[in-house]
């Protein structure tokens, strides 16, 4: 999974591919700059289901996703290190421990298993598939005893509705019905992830925790690459170009200038206004898919999608208000 779980909850923001806090502001201007950051966020964001597509065409799924995410997190880290000092990066061992969980919840089961669904299902049904994650986070909060708005509840009822019509393309035999379920995990760990990360002692610095997250999130992804024997046979000259390119597209732009930017919003734009990344994405990404590869819109995808995008619309308009 590539864009960050909405959490509704009005206090704290955990970013999606890393995570991220913030704290709400008095007063947030909405300048050009956080119209350009909402950009990045928007296109960037919504294009790594592309980008993971095109990867998976000739790289094997786990280990490549463990490749992206461990060097985006090393160079995260030396970024860190650079601008901030080391000590920026250090953390003591309940912070440390809680930051390797989040990322292999995050990391490992919320994003890899994305990974290795899209070599098996159209990219854009699986950016669908993924925006049902606000209402798990939703159902993850009631479960614990706060309660949802009655506009947070129906878009809880409503993404659950488009996620069975989202379905029925694996259903149908349209697409392999194991790569719909293979989502629909990783949502399920992506939002625990999300829920937990927020309650879990924490780096102060979310950048640093996110450096953690994606460095243990990957090294368990080629780990598990490894014990799943995608090394056998795999011959790097036979890698295409364009998986190469996309790769590179997907650590530099998807898991550091869209996540730098998203943090930087978090800081400097109305939560209410960030959070739009949240059915903005799966537009993004459907159409890409259907413009560079051909991707075909069938009616349950269309129709479902425009169901869960319309529950998140309602969680995000009436949870989360900023």
């Amino acid at each position: 999974m590539t864009s960050p779980a909405v959490d509704p909850a009005p206090d704290t923001t955990r970013a999606i591919a890393p995570a991220a806090t913030a704290t709400t502001a008095p007063t947030r201007r909405i300048t050009g700059a956080v119209w350009a950051a909402l950009g990045i966020v928007y296109i960037v964001w919504g294009s790594t289901y592309l980008g993971i597509r095109i990867a998976v065409e000739t790289m094997p799924p786990f280990l490549s996703a463990g490749v992206r995410f461990t060097t985006a997190g090393l160079l995260l880290a030396g970024i860190i290190a650079w601008r901030q000092g080391p000590a920026a990066l250090k953390v003591d061992r309940r912070q440390l421990g809680s930051a390797v969980l989040v990322g292999l919840l995050l990391i490992l089961g919320g994003n890899a298993l994305v990974v290795l669904a899209e070599t098996s299902i159209p990219s854009g049904l699986a950016a669908l598939l993924i925006s049902v994650v606000p209402a798990w986070v939703v159902i993850l909060k009631a479960a614990t005893g706060q309660r949802p708005s009655l506009g947070g509840l129906a878009g809880v009822l409503l993404g659950l509705v488009g996620l069975a019509v989202l379905t029925l393309p694996g259903i149908s035999g349209e697409v392999k019905v194991g790569g719909v379920v293979l989502v629909v995990v990783a949502t399920l760990l992506w939002s625990v992830g999300s829920f937990s990360s927020a309650r879990l002692p924490m780096p102060a610095n979310p950048f640093t925790a996110s450096a953690y997250e994606m460095v243990a999130g990957g090294l368990a992804g080629m780990a598990l690459g490894l014990f799943r024997g995608e090394q056998h046979g795999l011959d790097l000259a036979g890698i295409s170009t364009r998986s190469w390119v996309a790769l590179a597209y997907l650590i530099v732009f998807g898991s550091l200038i869209a996540f730098t930017a998203y943090a930087w919003l978090l800081q400097a734009a109305p939560l209410s206004l960030v959070a739009t990344y949240a059915y903005v994405n799966p537009v993004v990404a459907v159409a890409l898919g259907a413009l560079v590869l051909d991707e075909a819109l069938s009616w349950p995808i269309v129709l479902g999608g425009a169901i869960v995008v319309g529950g998140v619309c309602l969680i995000v308009s009436t949870e989360r208000r900023g």
